[in-house]
C-alpha cells in the first residue's frame, strides 16, 4: 500500500479493520494451511512446521495451529493413506530397496521416523525385518536417489 502511495495513517486503518475482521490472524492462517497440508499434500508435522515457521509465523501459533489441524485429523491417518497409496504402486524394485524409498520418502513429507516405522511395519508384512536390518543414520541414501513422491 505504501508503494501505491497511501498515506501511513490509510495504511494503518487498513491493518487495523482487518485484523478486527480476522483477515489477519495468524492463528486461523496457521490452522488452514496444516489441515490443508495435512489433508490434501500429505504432509507431516514437521514439514507443515517447517514452513509455518519460513513464512514467519510466532513458533507457539504454530503449534496451536498444527494441533488443531491434528485434532480434526490424525497424523497416522495421513500417514496410513500415503504409505498405502505408495506400496500400492506397481514397480520392479527389489522389495526391500522400494520399502527403504518409502520409509526415506515418508519422512521427508514430514512424519516422524518412529511413526514411519511403525505403520509401515504394520502395513507390510516382513517389513520390520527388512527395517531392522537396514542402519538408519543422518544423511545415509536409500535406494537410487529416486523418490517415490509425486
Amino acid at each position: 500500500m505504501k508503494r501505491a502511495g497511501h498515506a501511513k495513517d490509510e495504511i494503518e486503518a487498513a491493518l487495523e479493520r482487518l485484523t478486527t475482521q480476522r483477515a489477519l490472524d495468524d492463528g486461523r492462517f496457521a490452522a488452514a494451511y496444516a489441515r490443508s497440508r495435512l489433508v490434501h499434500h500429505g504432509l507431516g508435522a514437521r514439514r507443515i512446521r517447517a514452513a509455518l515457521r519460513q513464512r514467519g509465523v510466532s513458533r507457539e501459533v504454530v503449534e496451536e495451529g498444527i494441533q488443531e489441524a491434528f485434532g480434526e485429523q490424525p497424523e497416522g491417518e495421513v500417514l496410513d493413506a500415503v504409505a498405502k497409496r505408495l506400496l500400492s504402486r506397481k514397480t520392479t524394485d527389489d522389495p526391500r530397496k522400494r520399502l527403504l524409498k518409502i520409509y526415506a520418502t515418508l519422512v521427508r513429507r514430514g512424519f516422524p521416523p518412529a511413526l514411519v516405522r511403525e505403520r509401515l511395519t504394520t502395513l507390510r508384512k516382513g517389513a520390520r525385518d527388512i527395517l531392522d536390518d537396514y542402519q538408519f543414520e543422518a544423511g545415509a541414501p536409500l535406494g537410487d536417489g529416486e523418490s517415490e513422491d509425486g
